[in-house]
Formats: C-alpha cells, sequence, structure tokens
C-alpha cells in the first residue's frame, strides 16, 4: 500500500492519500481545498484517484472532496448517515456500517462512527484505522459532542467501537492541536495507546464519567474559526452555494443566533 499523509499546520488538520500500486489507482481521505496537492502526488506516483472519501462533515476547513471528484472523475464516498440538515442531494456512494470496498487491491470497510456528528465514519484498511474527528492523540483526548445531532452517550460508544479493533491497529486522525508540553504535530497513534493513556477514555473510564467531562467541556468551547462556511460548503460536499440573481454567491450569517 502506498501512502502519504498531507497535514496543514494552519488547519491543524491531516489529509491521507492511499494507493494501489499494483493497480496504479488510489483514494484521498479528508481533502482540503488546495486539491492540486492530491493531483501532484497522483502525478508524481503514476496513480489515479478514483476515491474520494470523507469521515464526516467538516465544521473547521472547506472541504476539497467535490472538486477533487469532479478533476478526476473518482467516486464520492460519504455516510449515508446524515440525520437533521442532511439536505443536500449529491452524486456519491452512500456508505452503512460494514459497507466495504475495493481501491485496486486493497480492501476498505466502514464503520458507522456517530457521536460528534450523525454522518462520522472510520475506514479500516489492513492494520490502519482513519477516524476522523472521533479521537485525538492519547494526550488531547476526544472531540466534541455538542455540534448537531452530537451525542456524547453515542461518541463513546464509537469510541469503544474503535478502541476494540486490535491493538496493534493504527489509527490516523483528522486532526491535532499539539496539547500543552508538546513541540511538534502529531496525527498517528495506535489502539493500545489510546486505550492506555487518552485523557479523556483510556480503558476504566465509564460512560458516565465520559459523559459528564465531555458535556461540561463542551459548554466552555466556543465555535471553530471556519465553522459558517466550512457548514454551508461542506454540506454540499465541498460545493459553492448557487449564485444570486446578481450572479455573486453569498454565505449566511445567522444572526439570531450568535
Amino acid at each position: 500500500m502506498f501512502f502519504q499523509h498531507v497535514y496543514d499546520k494552519t488547519l491543524a488538520q491531516a489529509s491521507y492519500f492511499i494507493g494501489c500500486q499494483k493497480a496504479g489507482v488510489a483514494a484521498v481521505i479528508d481533502p482540503k481545498r488546495d486539491v492540486d496537492t492530491y493531483l501532484d502526488i497522483a502525478k508524481q506516483n503514476n496513480m489515479t484517484i478514483t476515491h474520494v472519501m470523507e469521515t464526516h462533515i467538516h465544521a473547521d476547513f472547506l472541504s476539497g472532496a467535490r472538486e477533487l471528484a469532479a478533476l478526476t472523475g473518482a467516486k464520492l464516498y460519504l455516510s449515508d448517515e446524515g440525520g437533521p440538515g442532511w439536505e443536500y442531494e449529491f452524486d456519491h456512494v452512500g456508505l452503512k456500517d460494514g459497507t466495504t470496498f475495493m481501491v485496486g487491491n486493497l480492501k476498505m470497510e466502514t464503520l458507522h462512527t456517530p457521536g460528534h456528528t450523525p454522518a462520522c465514519v472510520t475506514f479500516v484498511v489492513g492494520d490502519a484505522a482513519f477516524v476522523g474527528d472521533t479521537l485525538f492523540m492519547p494526550d488531547y483526548g476526544t472531540a466534541r459532542a455538542d455540534f448537531p445531532g452530537g451525542d456524547a452517550h453515542v461518541l463513546f460508544r464509537s469510541i469503544r467501537k474503535v478502541l476494540s479493533l486490535p491493538p496493534e491497529t493504527r489509527l490516523f486522525l483528522c486532526h491535532d492541536y499539539k496539547a500543552a508540553g508538546r513541540e511538534e504535530f502529531l496525527w498517528e497513534t495506535t489502539v493500545a495507546a489510546e486505550r492506555a493513556g487518552n485523557i479523556h477514555v483510556h480503558d476504566g473510564v465509564t460512560e458516565d464519567e465520559f459523559v459528564t467531562m465531555r458535556t461540561s467541556r463542551d459548554a466552555q468551547l466556543g465555535m471553530p474559526r471556519l465553522i459558517l462556511p466550512s457548514i454551508q460548503v461542506n454540506m454540499r460536499a465541498g460545493e459553492l452555494p448557487p449564485a444570486e440573481d446578481n450572479g455573486q454567491r453569498y454565505l449566511k450569517i445567522p444572526l439570531n443566533m450568535l
């Protein structure tokens, strides 16, 4: 398996390029808006991007999923479990818990892991799992559960589902915010490391304890800096809002909710 991460320090965000070198095809997971990055990796390694995959609807950066799929002819893969507000229809391959598909000779399995959002999924290939925002590095903890459709109880169960994978399974994260005292950004951990040392959900933490912690912590968090543009664009899989009568595209600001 060919593998390359793309980390954007400005967004504190990691995306992933996974390829089957024998078949010459590749998948990109959680692409950012700068899609030329992935096109360059594909060109340099003589691969064609055939799959574009989203772990969830991102609230903190603009997705490049639809643009990358349009430029390459790739299929777009995302959860069918959209929940309230999943109102935009677009051409995609819907994923449910247990859905499998092939990227060349690489078998990808989908785990539905909601809680952060209703549409969160984890992609498992071999000894690697791409968990989106469900988990962070052990010293940083877990994702918030206060977005629309989020649920701390559900998130706890999803995390335990991920942590039931074999201990040596490598977990690749969508974000790292670099916990206090750590010098470098990190986006790869393991099931064993999370179970032993995750500050929010290590082995021994009960569901009730987690929910109490998560609910209290979420109440103190502000909105992500890019949430207003991100949600409006990413609900359309990265497509900008339609133009108004004057030909301009606008993002809406819900004044009564700020």
